[in-house]
């Protein structure tokens, strides 16, 4: 039988609950974007904004093959990187925050990728999330970045009531143990994109549902 919502156990308790699930349901998560290197790293990551993981995957190969340094995007025109994007979403402005990038790489970091969050996001078109995912990636900084698919399955859980990702990952980062961070990111976006889907959650199938105030 469903629990009413008043007899729901506290967030911080719900919290727990919920990771020990997902550690069961998803035990070895890893991030869905190819990558070998710190730079390859943070070039996907910047793609995938507001585009499909498998897209981005699907013309990273050619994209690095190109463009294996940080100098090789530092020294490119904007034309030069905008048909190995083309087929994602906003490409001219990615395009343009690749050279960008490189060159602020170069002249500011001595080509090499920061470690810090906050150097990271001062690069162009390097948002707080991605800066996040990066960092934490590389073992800079502890980090829990929200993504839309945290922010809805933290908003449905009842762990986060926020709508502002920065406000709902400072909430997370009270509810879940430092180490369990970086996993628990991967887990909590898996389960979004994969069962507690913005339209249609999967709610029969998920492991989550005796924890969770909206199932059904």
């Amino acid at each position: 039988m469903r629990q009413r919502p008043s007899s729901f156990p506290s967030a911080r308790l719900r919290a727990k609950k919920v990771s020990v699930a997902l550690k069961k349901s998803i035990p070895h998560p890893q991030s869905a974007l190819h990558f070998e290197t710190p730079l390859q790293l943070l070039v996907a990551v910047c793609l995938s904004a507001q585009c499909r993981d498998e897209r981005v995957n699907a013309i990273t190969p050619q994209l690095f093959g190109r463009f294996p340094s940080i100098q090789s995007y530092a020294e490119a025109e904007v034309a030069d990187i905008v048909p190995y994007i083309r087929s994602l979403g906003l490409f001219r402005n990615k395009a343009q925050n690749l050279v960008a990038m490189g060159k602020a790489l170069l002249m500011q970091h001595g080509g090499q990728i920061p470690l810090s969050r906050a150097a990271l996001e001062s690069l162009p078109g390097v948002g707080r999330k991605t800066a996040g995912v990066v960092s934490m990636h590389l073992g800079g900084e502890f980090a829990f970045p929200v993504d839309t698919h945290i922010a809805r399955v933290a908003r449905r859980l009842g762990l986060s009531q926020h709508t502002h990702p920065n406000k709902i990952e400072e909430a997370l980062q009270k509810l879940f143990p430092r180490e369990e961070w970086l996993e628990g990111h991967h887990r909590l976006l898996l389960h979004g994109r994969h069962v507690c889907k913005a339209r249609k959650p999967e709610c029969g199938v998920c492991s989550l549902r005796l924890w969770c105030p909206q199932a059904g």
